[in-house]
Parts: structure tokens; sequence; C-alpha cells
């Protein structure tokens, strides 16, 4: 008798509830899975036209514990999703009963230890994600037995084993996910020569694979009959060889990715040809020879990216003909010629990392500004020309050390707001550094190194808030390092070769710094191979041999000047003196004289004293007149006074009074 749609309904609710006192913690949205309904009204449940559950859909819910051995109960499950969880563990085996499954998403879950050996037990797997667990071992080889597999998602786990060589069997699969894992290449049985098995690529449905971040080795297999191919990714292995031919063939490639190998020789020029390709990446290999020319030419091209090989010749010139490009990455080639102008026109370009090459030329006006540009490295070229006054606002990197770039530091080139590194060094610009910053608040790295600048280093460069690293040396700078410098949290300063001047600001003055100012006129106080600023002060008061004579000299001269001067003042007081002690005699006249000094110093002797008394003695004098006679009183005169007063020409004489009267 046919059971009704609903009779395992009970058995499939004691499933559920079971399942739940598996999970610690229940989160709020399982609120529903309760007895009073249905588990076929419950959202994460799929159930079938007649009630029976197919699907189970518990993805990204943050489930831990395990999963119920009874979960085989559910014969007509198809679907189950458990990926995004914290399930721990071994590989449930109760799942391996589902005999139906179609769908199984373990993956970003805990689960460990090895593969089931039975898993080709589901025969109707279409899809199954094991990835981003911590699986080890082998893969086992009856997984080539799941003919009806078009998705295998094996990545991000520990497999140390074998590769296994069935999965060449599953002539429906579509896409292979073995990334990052770390197949060991000894145990890869002998007929593949460590080399990715040849029959993958005939497999007819094929259009995804991803064997990257493995430890492949050998030659890609050269014969590609998988023309359904969307994309490619081997990238980061060991493999050999060249880039076979029939990847050309692909119409419908969108991706290839065969970065960090060892691959050698050209690339074929047909891959230029293919009308999807969008994402092309060789780059960290040994490929050489000429680009293909017509690349980007016929696909809308996203990705370019060459760098790290030995091309030469010059980049193709329509990159970005489907206006799609979004980054040019042709660094540390021998490329040679101008960059083409086609990139000048691409305004979808975001990067353009064309450095260590050969290019030279002047760079296309719209490279500069290209609208969403966000890192343009141009270093170690010989481009030459003047920087334009307008670059693209939302730079973040602008590398273009080593060329031939000349001219002045435009203003508008402080004015990216996103900046975060600036490299000029090694070029010709001069004239003086942007004296006003309009909006470097991002930028870290600031190297203007050998170049011509001059003129003295803006205050402005001090108020930088996320500077780290500033080299301006081998420039012709001048004056003096600006103390605003000091407010900087540099961890690199390069201020060497320059004409800087004075003493280094104070937060510098360590050995933190002890390279930052050589080949300048600067001092310091703790730094060893600058000159000390106090005994360049003191060195300052020594004089040269020369300057010491012409001041011997001068000081000669003002010596006898002052010398001479002096004897002048001296004979000049002593007229002056002379003049007022004169001034200090009183003659007083009741006639005219007709004696003379001399007369009364001669007369002034024993013989001629008339009298003497309490106010002096009383001398008689002769005049020239006849018969008459001059009495003269002198009051304490002696005659060493007269004597005295004699030899110093009346200078001493203060107390003699005269006075004349006649007899």
């Amino acid at each position: 008798m046919t059971k009704s749609p609903f009779s395992h309904a009970g058995n499939q609710l004691a499933l559920f509830i079971l399942l739940l006192s598996s999970v610690p913690f229940c989160p709020p949205v399982l609120d529903s899975w309760n007895a009073t309904s249905s588990p076929c009204d419950w959202p994460e449940i799929q159930c079938s036209a007649d009630g029976f559950v197919t699907g189970i859909l518990l993805k990204d819910y943050n489930l831990t514990g395990s999963i119920p051995d009874s979960i085989s109960t559910l014969e007509n499950l198809t679907v189950l999703d458990l990926a995004f969880n914290f399930f721990p563990g071994s590989f449930p085996t109760a799942v391996l009963n589902c005999s139906k499954l179609q769908y199984l998403d373990l993956s970003q879950n805990l689960f460990v230890g090895n593969i089931p050996a039975g898993i080709d037990r589901l025969k109707s797997l279409q899809y199954i994600d094991l990835g981003a667990n911590n699986f080890t071992g082998d893969v086992p080889p009856a997984i080539g037995n799941l003919t009806q597999l078009r998705t295998l998602n094996l990545y991000m786990n520990l497999f140390n084993g074998s590769y296994p060589m069935e999965i060449s069997n599953l002539v429906n699969l579509e896409n292979l996910g073995l990334a990052y894992n770390d197949f060991s290449l000894a145990a890869i049985p002998p007929e593949f020569e460590s080399e990715i098995p040849g029959g993958l690529f005939l497999l007819k449905n094929l259009s995804r694979v991803y064997l990257y971040k493995n430890r492949f080795s050998g030659s890609i297999p050269q014969v590609i009959e998988s023309l359904n191919m969307v994309e490619i990714d081997l990238a980061m292995n060991s493999l050999t060889g060249r880039i076979p031919e029939d990847i050309g063939k692909l119409e419908k490639l969108e991706l290839l990715n065969l970065f960090a190998n060892k691959l050698y020789g050209e690339v074929p020029p047909s891959i230029g040809l293919i009308p999807s390709l969008k994402n092309f990446r060789v780059f960290k290999n040994s490929l050489n020879g000429t680009l293909p020319p017509e690349m980007g030419n016929h696909s809308k091209l996203e990705a370019f990216e060459v760098s790290d090989n030995h091309f030469t010749g010059n980049l193709p010139d329509n990159l970005c003909s489907g206006g799609n490009l979004f980054g040019v990455v042709a660094f540390n080639n021998n490329l040679t010629g101008e960059i083409p102008k086609s990139l000048g026109n691409c305004q979808s370009l975001r990067t353009a990392q064309l450095y260590g090459n050969n290019l030279s030329g002047e760079i296309p006006l719209g490279l500069w500004s290209a609208l969403n540009m966000t890192s343009l490295m141009l270093s170690d070229n010989s481009f030459s020309g003047e920087l334009p006054s307008q670059v693209a606002w939302n730079l973040t990197r602008l590398e273009i050390n080593n060329n031939k770039f000349s001219g002045p530091i435009p203003q508008g080139l402080t004015g990216l707001h996103q900046l975060i590194t600036l490299l000029l060094d090694g070029n010709s610009l001069s004239g003086e550094l942007p004296s006003e910053i309009i909006s470097w608040k991002s930028l870290t790295t600031l190297n203007l190194a050998r170049n011509k600048l001059s003129g003295p280093i803006p205050p402005a460069f001090g108020y930088l808030p996320d500077l780290l690293d500033l080299d301006l040396s081998q420039n012709q700078l001048s004056g003096e390092i600006p103390p605003q410098l000091g407010k900087l949290k540099l961890t690199s300063l390069n201020l060497s070769s320059n004409q800087l001047t004075g003493r280094i600001p104070a937060e510098f003055d360590n050995m933190a710094y002890v390279s930052s100012f050589l080949h300048n006129s600067l001092c310091a106080t703790t730094i060893p191979n600058l000159t000390n600023c106090y005994a360049k002060y003191r060195h300052t008061k020594k004089l040269s041999p020369g300057i010491l004579a012409v001041v011997l000299v001068l000081a000669a001269i003002l010596f006898l000047i002052t010398i001479l001067m002096t004897r002048f003042l001296i004979r000049d007081y002593r007229r002056k003196k002379l003049t007022r002690d004169l001034a200090t005699w009183k003659l007083t006249s009741f006639q005219r004289l007709d004696f003379t000094e001399v007369n009364i110093l001669s007369s002034l002797a024993e013989s001629n004293m008339i009298g003497s008394g309490g106010s002096g003695k009383v001398y008689k004098i002769a005049v020239d007149r006849a018969d008459q006679m001059l009495p003269l009183r002198g009051s304490g005169m002696t005659r060493k006074w007269i004597i005295c007063w004699r030899k110093n020409f009346l200078l001493r004489f203060k107390s003699l009074v005269l006075f004349a009267m006649p007899i």
C-alpha cells in the first residue's frame, strides 16, 4: 500500500529535532523549526511535490556540532548545503547513503582527515565542493567514477598525496578547482611525468580549470580540445616549456592565468586574436620575444600583466580598444619605443606599471590625467619632457624616478589629497620646491633626490601629517633647515649633499639620523660626523693669520693715534691750566707801571728786604722811573719757593699777592 505524502513527516520531524539537538548553539533563524509545523514549511528546507525532503540549505548559519548519522534516512535528499559553518571532525560518511544526492557543499568548515574511498557511492553527484577545509592524504581514485560530475572543488586543503589521474575520466566535468594544495611530486604517477594529465584538456565539456598554487611541474598539455574553456588558471606552480598554440583556438576563453611558473619562449600571436579574452596574466616567467601585436584589438581586454619576463619590442598599440582596460602591468622587461598614444585616451585605466624597461619619449598627456588612474609607475626608463600642471585627482602612487624629466615641480602636483607615494628622484627637475602644499594629507613617502632643485626647504613640508620617508638629497638646496621639519614623525630622512647651513632641528639631533645630513654646512651637538655647534661657535672667534695681521696693524695705528691724542690733550690741558693760574694774579695799578715780572723776580733778595711782620716780608724794587722805588709784600715767600716758582714757569705760584703803590 502506497504511503501518503506526509506519512514520513513524523520521521522527518524527529530527524530534524535530532539535528538541532546536535547543534550547541541554535541561531534565531531556526526558531521556526518546531513540532507544531511541517519541515516543508521551514524556509531552509526544500520538499518535493509529494512532501519528501529534497534539500537542506543551511549555508553560513555559524553552525557547529556534528551531523547526525540519521541524515542517511533522507532517501530523497538531492541538495545538501552546509557551507560556511563550523562543523568539525571527519567527513560525514552517513551522507554516502543519500544515493540521490546531486549537490554536496561542505566547503569552509573544519573537517579533517581523508575523503572516503567510497565517495563514488554518490553516483548521481554533479556538484561537490569540499574546499577550504583541512582534508589530508590522497584524493581517492574513486572520484573518477563520478561520471555525472560537472564541478569538482577540492581547493585549499592539505592534500599531500598523489594527483588522481582518474579525474581525466570525468567526461562531463566543467569546473575543476584544486588550487592551494600541496600535491606531492614524487607521488604523481610516472606515466604523467610529473605533468598535468594530458587527458585533462581533452574533456569536451571542461570550461574552468583552477590548478593554481600547487607543485605541478612539466609542460602544459599541448593538445587542447576543451573548446568550451572559459577560464584556465595554472598559476603559481613549477610548469616549464612553452605556452600551447592551441590556446589560441579557445574562442570562449576569458581568463588565462599562467603567472609565477617557469615558462619560456614566445607568447603565441593567436592568443591576441581571442575575441572573448579579458584577463591575460603571464608575469613572472622567462618568456621572451615580442608581445602579440593584436592583443586588445579583438576583445574587451581588462587586465594585461606581463611583468618580470624578457619581452622586447613595443607595447601593443591597441590594448584599450575595447574601452575596458583597467591595468597595464609590464615592468621589468626589455621593452623599447614609446607608450602607445591610445593609452592616453583610455579613461578606464586604473594602473600603469611600466617601470624597469627601455621606454622613451614623452608620456601621453591623457595618461597623466586618466579619470580613474590611481597608480602611475614609470620609473627606470628614459622618459623625458616636463611634468604636467594637472594629473589624475585620485592618484595614490606616482613613481617616475630615474628618467629624464626636466623643468619645475608644478604647484598643482601638491593638490593630490589621496597621494601616498611620490617618487621624482633621479631626474633633471629644477627650480625651487613648491612653497605651498595644497593637500598632501595622505603622503607617506616623498623622494625628490638627485635632481637640480634649488632654494630653501619650504616650512610647509613640516606640516605633512602622515609623512614617514623624506629624501631631498643631492640637490642644490640652501639656507637653514626649517624647524617645522622637526614636527614630522619620520622613519627615514636624507638631506645629504646640498648647501644647507645652520643648526639641524633638535628633534633630529640624535644617532638615528647619523647619515641624514652629510655633505652640507650643518652643525649638531650629538651627531659625530657633523661639526659640533659649540666648537663651531668657538672657532668663529679665532681669526686667520691674514685677518689677525690686519687687526694688529689697525690696533697699532689706533694705539699711536691714542697716544698722540693723549699728549695733545695733556698739552692743551696744561696750557689752559697755566692760563687759569695766571688769572689768579691780582695787580692793582694806581698809575702806569714801568716794570715787569722779571724786575720783580730778580729783586726778591734779602738785600732788598725793608721789613717783615706777621703778614710777611716787604721788599723794595727799583723801577725805570728816576729815583722811584716799589715796595712789594710777599705772603709766605721763601727762597726755595721762589726758585721752584721760577723753574716751573710760574705754574705753581698760587699765593703770591702783588700790590704796588708809590713811596
